[in-house]
């Protein structure tokens, strides 16, 4: 019979740890499964983690020790998956990736089960659309990173190979991992403390972003379409983008930068909505705000049109401009939302159902693999 799965010994794989996100929540969760399972992943710096992460048990690859890392780590990027093959699982039963890069690219044996949480394939290598940063480039810089990205490409298919089973974070993801990997993904929405996200009795006269600063997050068409429509919007996160969109915006927008996990509730909880205008593989920050009672205003694609209810819970705009984004605003404006049952939905996407689900599937998916003694 297969042992329990408190008796194995299991390892948790992750692409790096810097800050607090959406992705580093679903390790926080994991480790609150399977307590004392060590954390492998490229690089560590504990500046912007809250203490509990501080305190896990992190094993760091060769990329820990190069040179300007903090200010270059992106620099780093074509490394990582040497990275994480240079990682020794050979003495563990069961290893989880939390995988939007190279964590999944790991090297097991066939004595240990790999299942990876993926929560989006190579996004930059599959849809380099996305990284506006070299369309204009100049022809040798644009074939640069074309070729890196073809390498990478190559990489990322072969180490999708390596995985036993796929757990995606919603369907959209799930519909991913079989174009780009011709794979079958179970899906498993990620965790998301919704409890920590109360309903206010009272909200304020600004609408909210909560968000890093890169190119894909197109916190640029909110900025543009706020300045057009004169109406206060703050901007929660930091980023590479914050010079530019900071010199783009007009009086009513307030960049606040880093938020911290005390403050947020409070600011998401008073917003009259929050702006969500990417296009996302699941989207957790929208999850948090309708757990506070407030709608969401998002481009109706990807990941979000599993969370928000056209209607009930927010309001989709259709194209990716700024239009778009100002006349869904003005519906919004004529529109009446019930914060209770907004927050009832949300307690569908908490932290107890991921566990659960995952516990479940990690059950079932152990039971149909070999012991390590080679018996059933």
């Amino acid at each position: 019979m297969m042992k329990d799965t408190k008796d194995l010994k299991i390892a948790i794989a992750h692409e790096w740890l810097t800050t607090l996100g959406g992705s580093e929540r679903v390790v926080a969760a994991l480790l609150e499964l399977y307590p004392g399972a060590p954390v492998y992943t490229t690089f560590h710096s504990s500046r912007n983690l809250p203490p509990e992460m501080i305190n896990w048990d992190v094993r760091t690859s060769f990329v820990q020790k190069l040179p300007f890392l903090r200010r270059i780590s992106q620099k780093y990027v074509p490394l990582f998956p040497l990275a994480f093959e240079s990682f020794d699982f050979s003495s563990y039963d069961l290893v989880i990736s939390s995988s939007s890069a190279c964590a999944k690219g790991i090297l097991t044996g066939p004595a240990t089960t790999h299942i990876c949480y993926c929560h989006a394939p190579l996004r930059y290598a599959w849809e380099p659309w996305l990284d506006k940063r070299f369309q204009g480039a100049n022809k040798v810089l644009k074939a640069g990173n074309d070729v890196l990205l073809h390498y990478l490409r190559l990489w990322d298919r072969l180490a999708a190979d390596r995985v036993d089973y796929f757990i995606a974070n919603s369907r959209y993801v799930a519909a991913k991992i079989a174009k780009y990997y011709r794979r079958e993904a179970t899906v498993i929405n990620p965790p998301v403390e919704v409890e920590s996200f109360p309903v206010m009795k009272e909200t304020g006269d600004y609408f909210l972003m909560v968000s890093r600063l890169v190119p894909y997050k197109r916190v640029d068409l909110a900025v543009e379409a706020f300045n057009r429509l004169g109406l206060p919007l703050k901007i929660a996160g930091d980023g590479p983008e914050r010079e530019r969109l900071r010199a783009a915006a007009g009086p009513g927008i307030e960049f606040l930068g880093y938020v911290s996990e005390a403050e947020l509730p409070g600011l998401v909880g008073r917003a009259r909505a929050l702006i969500f205008p990417g296009e996302e593989d699941f989207g957790m920050v929208p999850v948090e705000a309708m757990a506070a009672g407030r709608p969401v205003i998002g481009l109706g694609r990807g990941g979000l049109l599993e969370s928000v209810v056209e209607g009930e819970t927010g309001l989709f705009f259709r194209e990716p401009t700024a239009a778009s984004l100002m006349e869904a605003v003005g519906r919004f404006e004529e529109a009446e939302f019930d914060a209770a049952a907004i927050s009832r939905h949300a307690a569908a996407f908490s932290k107890e159902r991921f566990k659960q689900e995952v516990a479940v599937f990690v059950d079932e998916k152990m039971k149909e693999r070999p012991r390590r003694d080679g018996t059933a």
